[in-house]
């Protein structure tokens, strides 16, 4: 049921995943929606809207990524409570490593479970904090669409990435106050205006690069 919108999704961001990809996205789906039942992972709990408001809103990203990311790139994604963007990222992109960095254990023990599931080897979960995680590398870029504020994403997650590495905020409206207020020592790279299918609010995207 959930198939044809997926793809039709898809095709709109002119994003070609083949069978095993897709199924994989569904299998995913439907194991935020069985554990949602109990561990409160997203209020988003119709499968249609999950599709356009999680795999796909996740997904619209890469037409950005794909640009500048490595082949072999490494990305965190903070605070990734149900795994978004993350999981559906490390799907699309097997060749990514994606590190899944969340602090609520009950999230983080249903984010293990996926990638046990899903048989997800590019894929390691972190159960803490941003700012405490000191991992062996430098990440190419680090990602979230939890922040509410990009100044405390650049002080929380401003350590992982490497020169010429880059913070990725995923917003909604535009945030002319919170870019007036990053701190010292960082700068917009540029504000992406992401179009997703199925969804009607804005959606941008904040690239930003130490200075």
């Amino acid at each position: 049921m959930l198939r044809a919108p997926l793809e039709k999704g898809l095709a709109a961001l002119g994003l070609a995943l083949g069978p095993d990809p897709v199924a994989r996205l569904l299998e995913y789906l439907a194991l935020v929606a069985k554990w949602n039942r109990v561990h409160n992972l997203t209020a988003v709990d119709d499968p249609e809207r999950m599709v356009s408001h999680h795999l796909l809103d996740s997904l619209a990203v890469l037409g950005d990524l794909d640009a500048w990311m490595p082949a072999a790139a490494r990305i965190a994604d903070i605070g990734s409570g149900a795994g978004l963007p993350g999981i559906p990222l490390a799907i699309a992109r097997p060749g990514w490593k994606v590190a899944l960095l969340e602090s609520s254990q009950k999230k983080a023990a249903f984010l293990r479970q996926a990638v046990l599931e899903l048989g997800l080897a590019n894929v390691a979960v972190v159960g803490q904090r941003a700012e405490h995680w000191r991992p062996d590398c430098r990440q190419d870029a680090a990602i979230s669409r939890a922040f509410s504020d990009l100044a405390d994403f650049c002080r929380a997650a401003g350590h992982l990435v490497g020169s010429g590495g880059r913070l990725v905020a995923m917003k909604g409206v535009h945030p002319h106050e919170e870019l007036a207020q990053l701190p010292t020592g960082w700068a917009v790279e540029r504000v992406a205006r992401v179009a997703v299918p199925g969804l009607s609010a804005e959606r941008h995207l904040v690239i930003m690069l130490m200075t």
